[in-house]
């Protein structure tokens, strides 16, 4: 007898062969988190152009759940909007892998959301103190 993954298909083929997977050089935003439940890393790098995602990628050192959730990330956030990638959450990528990921693995989709958020924000951050020098 065979035991069944509690992972769903959608959540193992982002594993076995993730998208959008590197760095950007010269990225505009980063964001880098640590998980606290498990020690995963995640990277997120963003490019933007007019307030959009124009590229993305993304490091991930954890498991099979860590690594499918910032794959699945980059799809949903690649091309949009930076107000838009920001209501993206955790949530939306667990329902984006056909709810196939475990309770116990939830943090996983956390970590993704999170990265990419921190990177707006490092963007942002950039960007405001940019202006700022404009005017000085």
């Amino acid at each position: 007898m065979v035991a069944k993954l509690p992972y769903s298909q959608k959540l193992l083929d982002h594993f076995q062969h993730p998208h959008n997977v590197g760095e950007i050089e010269n990225a505009d935003g980063i964001g880098e988190l640590t998980s606290d439940v498990c020690g995963d890393l995640t990277v997120v790098y963003i490019s933007v152009k007019d307030d959009r995602i124009v590229d993305i990628k993304f490091k991930t050192f954890g498991c099979a759940a860590a690594i499918a959730s910032s794959s699945i990330l980059t799809d949903m956030a690649l091309g949009k909007m930076l107000d838009e990638a920001l209501r993206i959450t955790d949530m939306d990528i667990v329902k984006a892998m056909d709810n196939g990921i475990p309770k116990e693995k939830i943090h996983c989709s956390v970590l993704a959301a999170d990265a990419l958020h921190q990177a707006i924000t490092n963007y942002r951050s950039k960007d405001s103190k940019d202006r700022e020098a404009t005017f000085v």
